[in-house]
């Protein structure tokens, strides 16, 4: 059957065109360079930070103190991850109270929840700015750090949900670099990498960074041997004072076996300390692993105008593929019971494989950003367009259960046999949008003002893989304004008040009648009020903030029909604070946030809190450096996570839980070399309870927390 198709008048030409226009433009500017004398090489490295910031590039309001920025933003840089050993993005939720799981198993890709919603994979994570997708595993190896903007983020990205958004910092050359990590854990885990960078040319015009690392992934769940690898590269050129052409890509590929969660037993919640957190449902003869591969990469100009002006032309491209594949327990097909297992711990085991899936992003970005004048008021103003491509192409898969296809939670059942035949229908998805941006931010003495405006143009199709149906092209036009006024009421202290939009892309789950159709695009609105403040004295540097949100975003649900469709919305408000900072030889950070999360108006679904959500949540780590005979320095972490609701009707919750993590990192000189001695032990009191309980296809699911890990890891820099 003819699969209808978005019309070919796209910015594929252009797509095309841009890179080499910028390499045609890397040929001809050094020509102007030798005309108007000798080249002078601009300062492009990367300034020394504190690990953690609250303020993100991708906010996109300016270079200003995080004190001045009337949002909540933080960036992690790759020190901070280290320390805190964080080997993935799910392990970031150690480091933010309004951060926390969302469906994080061994073997799996990420998902993250902020401020009570769960980021969407497909439009909620960016990489050096522009629009990729997370459903893939993504290597933290060759990035300088983690950005987390908080909240509704309209200004900031076209199609996002509420929750905020994650953008990976590429590392980029930034002089002579010489770096070798090994780290081993108790499990087995083992893993290699080395960062390697230099500047060349006359005049250093010329920049190179090299990362590399493979790694034999283990857990303490059984059966989950896999592997990983990453190879990346990224060059700059200086073409001519304050022009620079940069460009970089990684490939990364990585397989094990991805590990299912236990579930409510009937109508009973058992005790996570009754169970094996190291069995492997997803244990039979015939379970493949989970594979992920990808290619992503980024081609850059960045030009500085002169009088404050910059601007930059960026494009990027990512291509993924993977193999989704598990012997995956759901229901209770005896009891006529599908969203939990069965009273004695057995469930059903469906056979399923989505193999040979392909997704595809390419972005094309211009902006341009300065200041001027009007009296006695600053503006520093900004514009922006950005073209952003999606397709995916995910084909039949299989998601059938066996014949006499029973497991049990306890891990001991027999061998089941396998049924592969591919008759499930995936869903493709064609997407394009065309967004132009605009942000002035006003200071006049005490007083600072922001508003913003981000107009997109979203064309999208849905094409179901039997060819049961076909969309149209849906074109839609849709602005998102944000707004936002702050007033100095100390010295480095701002209170300020912040509205704005956004808006969301979404479509029916696999399992409703209408499976894979488009949604109405849904728009959701934020007001912040908050206060930032930053003290520094010759003895401490400290960062604090307090805020309240309000986020309204609309919701789905399925009618007696089974169909899907909006119905009703989802209130969060919540107040979250954080406080970071040292003197002398203690460090510390703290966050906290209580959130009450309700759902409203709705005529099929229960009006009830969200599941999986903890009502609060508290982050404190505290650290000690000794200086003498060599720098060593201790580090306790606290993580508590509240109750959070297991099944839509809000009869049963898990328990609030607690977390101790420690961990010590040594410095030792040694010959021309500097090596970083690093050991941590996380749950160190091996408590046993249930991390989380996302519903995933209408199920509910209870993931155990891991058991007590210890990690090594030496770093050497030459």
């Amino acid at each position: 059957m003819h699969r209808p198709s978005l019309p070919r008048r796209s910015l594929r030409a252009p797509y095309l065109l841009t890179p080499l226009a910028i390499a045609a433009l890397s040929l001809s500017l050094p020509v102007a360079a030798q005309e108007s004398g000798d080249l002078t090489l601009p300062s492009i490295g990367v300034t020394a930070t504190a690990k953690r910031q609250q303020k993100a590039s991708i906010s996109g309001l300016g270079d200003a103190p995080a004190w001045q920025q009337p949002v909540q933003a933080l960036t992690f840089s790759q020190d901070a991850l280290r320390d805190a050993q964080v080997t993935r993005l799910a392990d970031v939720t150690k480091l933010d109270a309004s951060t926390s799981d969302a469906y994080n198993t061994v073997g799996y890709w990420d998902y993250l929840t902020v401020r009570g919603f769960a980021l969407d994979n497909a439009y909620n994570y960016r990489r050096e700015g522009l629009p990729i997708s997370a459903e893939t595993r993504i290597a933290l190896d060759n990035k300088a750090g983690i950005e987390l903007f908080k909240g509704t983020s309209g200004i900031q990205a076209g199609v996002s949900s509420p929750g905020g958004l994650v953008n990976y910092l590429v590392k980029r050359p930034e002089g002579r670099v010489r770096t070798a990590t090994f780290s081993i854990d108790d499990a087995g885990d083992a893993s290699t990498s080395v960062d390697l960078g230099d500047r060349f040319g006359e005049r250093k015009e010329w920049g190179l960074r090299i990362n590399a690392a493979i790694e034999k992934l283990k857990s303490h769940i059984d059966a989950t041997d896999g592997h990983r690898r990453l190879a990346a590269i990224a060059v700059d050129r200086v073409l001519v004072p304050g022009h620079v052409l940069e460009a970089e890509v990684e490939h990364s590929a990585a397989s094990q076996p991805s590990i299912p969660g236990f579930s409510m037993l009937g109508n009973s919640l058992p005790s996570a300390k009754d169970i094996d957190p190291g069995v492997n449902l997803n244990h039979q003869p015939w379970t493949q692993p989970s594979q992920f591969r990808g290619t992503t990469g980024t081609i850059r100009l960045k030009s500085d105008l002169g009088q404050g002006w910059r601007s930059s032309v960026t494009y990027g491209a990512q291509y993924l593929k993977s193999n989704d594949r598990a012997a995956f327990p759901s229901g209770c097909d005896s009891a006529f019971v599908y969203d939990r297992y069965c009273s004695d711990g057995t469930f059903d085991v469906y056979d399923f494989r989505s193999n040979n899936e392909s997704r595809t992003t390419r972005s094309l970005q211009a902006q341009v950003e300065g200041s001027v004048t009007t009296g006695a008021v600053k503006h520093d103003v900004g514009a922006s367009f950005l073209r952003s491509v999606f397709n995916s192409d995910l084909h039949m898969a299989s998601f059938n259960h066996p014949r006499d296809g029973q497991g049990n939670v306890s891990g001991s059942f027999p061998a089941l046999p396998q049924d592969p035949y591919p008759g499930y229908p995936n869903t493709d998805r064609h997407e394009r949008s065309s967004e132009l941006s605009l942000r002035d931010a006003l200071q006049f003495g005490d007083w600072r003002a922001w508003i913003g405006l981000r107009h997109s143009q979203i064309r999208r199709q849905a094409i179901r893989e039997n060819n049961s149906f076909a969309t149209d092209v849906i074109h839609k036009a849709v602005n998102t304004p944000w707004a936002a006024i702050g007033y100095n009421v100390a010295p480095q202290t701002q209170a300020y008040v912040s509205w704005g939009e956004g808006v969301e892309i979404k479509y029916a789950p696999r399992n409703t009648a209408n499976a894979g159709a488009p949604m109405p695009l849904l728009k959701s609105r934020q007001t912040e009020l908050g206060v930032k403040g930053q003290v520094n004295t010759p003895h401490t540097t400290q960062q604090w903030s307090a805020n309240v949100f309000h986020i309204a975003r609309p919701e789905g649900a399925t009618n007696a029909d089974d169909v899907y469709l909006i119905d009703g919305q989802s209130k969060h408000i919540g107040i979250e604070g954080s406080w970071q900072g040292r003197a002398g030889a203690w460090g510390w950070g703290s966050s906290a946030m209580v959130l009450d999360a309700k759902r409203e108006n709705s005529q099929f679904a229960a009006n009830k809190s969200p599941v999986n959500v903890p009502d609060q949540l508290l982050k404190v780590s505290g650290s000690y450096t000794f200086k003498h005979p060599t720098p060593v320095t201790l580090q306790a972490d606290l993580v508590h996570e509240g109750r959070r609701w297991v099944d839509v009707a809000n009869t049963t919750r898990i328990p609030a839980w607690n977390r101790v993590d420690l961990s010590l990192r040594a410095t030792q000189a040694w010959d021309a070399r500097t090596v970083t001695w690093r050991l941590a032990v996380n749950n160190v009191f091996d408590t046993r309870a249930w991390r989380e309980a996302p519903n995933s296809f209408d199920h509910i699911y209870l993931f155990p927390m891991a058991e007590r890990t210890i990690t090594a890891s030496a770093q050497i820099d030459f």
